[in-house]
């Protein structure tokens, strides 16, 4: 990976949190924790990203950058869900937990020269992977959860009008 290609992935990963933050302001508690079938709701997903970002990213790129290939844990996101009760926690307060630990990611990253995104980690159930790749799975990550949140929000309007 490049400068101007690490430089692009940092700027996705920075603008998650403000994407996050649009799709779910103005929503009522009602609105937030309605759950179609088995997915998320808003306020869990919200709750797991949150937690994911804290618990899992926060600790895999720091122990990366500063181990010689740690183990790194898997991280259970249904089990916490449950575990946690996520649907009964606060969305401003998860929210702003979200984006403080992002924000913290980022800037810790921000400043990395690109050969130490060769450093690796081994994460339960993947195997070997770089802090690129791990990056790379968290642009993955976030990208699935705003794709989901905005079919959410369209199936919401849906059962409003």
């Amino acid at each position: 990976m490049n400068r101007d290609d690490f430089d692009k992935l940092i700027s996705v990963l920075a603008a998650t949190p403000d994407r996050i933050s649009r799709l779910v302001e103005g929503d009522d508690v009602e609105m937030v924790s309605y759950k179609p079938s088995d997915q998320f709701s808003i306020l869990e997903s919200v709750c797991h990203l949150r937690d994911i970002e804290v618990e899992g990213y926060t600790e895999r790129i720091a122990r990366i950058l500063s181990e010689t290939e740690p183990s790194l844990p898997d991280i259970d996101g249904g089990k916490l869900a449950l575990e946690r009760d996520y649907n009964k926690q606060d969305l401003k307060q998860a929210l702003k937990s979200f984006v403080e630990a992002r924000t913290r990611n980022v800037d810790r990253i921000r400043n990395l020269g690109v050969g130490q995104l060769a450093r690796v980690g081994k994460l339960a159930g993947v195997g070997d992977v770089t802090l690129e790749r791990l990056l790379e799975m968290m642009v993955e990550h976030d990208a699935g959860h705003l794709e989901e949140l905005e079919a959410l929000q369209r199936t919401l309007h849906r059962r409003l009008t």
